[in-house]
């Protein structure tokens, strides 16, 4: 008997460790392809943060924010990044979905032209082609956008093009005008000189938050431990990259071939001016504002119409938010 306590023993000792719960499969879907943005996501992954906290994440790359929103408010993926006007469309049509983070406090949405098309405002958008992907958000919102600058919505057309054939497509002049975030802004600098024009929406009175971190309502119910996990190891790694890029870059790069180093490490510098206002320094780094989701929200019901009204203090919740963990002013040019 004394023998056989002793092999199992040896046999017990030989065997190798498991975890004593096993890691849950958890997919985040992007709003697009990899960018500067999404370097914080890849550089908590390569980290072992989110493995740490049993989380065996899945970075998805997404094809718009409609898309992204549908998918997760319908189960298909538990988190996602979307533009929260966007997610708003989509909910008011019964997507379950939630948004716990702001990545964008500030808009990122511009509309960039070239002044020798005959474009050099909004006022003259009508009658010329704008280029984007069918599920960007700036195509969602559009009817917003031309009722604040006063033009008819269906006095342009719009061009499929896909998210890395905007500048090719507009330098080509397959279309005469282009949406894109503002962290893209450098590159169209380079490329086109004092012939670019451009307009960010919060210039025209739109200011709508951007960029968020979402979750599917039912799963958010029925993980709050994991979701929490998630939104806090994203928001430190959010900080981390604030506060040292280059581990973050490195890490986006490995993950997402065919990047611009100088490219991504420019956008970054523009995010951070995106990702800051008074709540995001003072509540917490991604922290989303009541009085700015009831305002987002008559935005969306004013211009698109809400296909069945919901209470706006459903539609976030940033109770998972680390309030310690807040937007470094310090580290934003000006």
């Amino acid at each position: 008997m004394k023998r056989l306590r002793t092999t199992a023993l040896a046999l017990a000792l030989l065997a190798p460790a498991l975890p004593a719960t096993a890691a849950e499969s958890v997919n985040l879907i992007l709003n697009w392809t990899p960018t500067a943005d999404h370097a914080p996501y890849y550089y908590a992954k390569s980290q072992g943060w989110y493995e740490k906290a049993g989380i065996d994440l899945t970075i998805e790359v997404g094809k718009g924010s409609g898309v992204s929103s549908v998918k997760v408010g319908s189960g298909g993926s538990a988190f996602g990044i979307a533009d929260l006007a966007t997610m708003l469309v989509a909910k008011s049509k019964g997507a379950d979905v939630v948004a716990l983070m702001s990545v964008y406090a500030n808009t990122g949405q511009t509309f960039y032209w070239l002044k020798s098309y005959g474009v050099d405002s909004p006022k003259t958008f009508p009658n010329h082609k704008i280029g984007n992907p069918p599920g960007d958000a700036s195509r969602v919102m559009w009817p917003a956008f031309a009722k604040a600058a006063g033009i008819a919505p269906d006095s342009v057309s719009f061009v499929n093009i896909g998210p890395t054939a905007k500048i090719a497509s507009l330098k080509s002049h397959a279309v005469d005008i282009i949406s894109d975030f503002y962290n893209e802004h450098d590159q169209k600098v380079k490329e086109f000189g004092d012939d670019l024009g451009y307009i960010n929406w919060k210039d025209i009175g739109l200011n709508p938050y951007g960029n968020s971190v979402i979750v599917n309502g039912a799963y958010l119910a029925k993980n709050p431990k994991l979701s929490e996990d998630f939104i806090r190891i994203s928001q430190k790694a959010f900080a981390a990259c604030v506060a040292d890029f280059d581990p973050c870059l490195k890490s986006l790069l490995d993950a997402a071939s065919g990047l611009d180093k100088e490219n991504q490490q420019k956008q970054w510098e523009r995010i951070k001016f995106l990702m800051t206002d008074e709540f995001t320094t003072t509540k917490g780094l991604g922290w989303i504002d009541g009085g700015r989701m009831q305002k987002d929200y008559e935005l969306v019901q004013t211009y698109l119409g809400m296909e069945k009204p919901f209470a706006v203090d459903t539609a976030f919740n940033t109770k998972l938010l680390d309030p310690a963990i807040k937007m470094d002013a310090s580290k934003v040019k000006k």
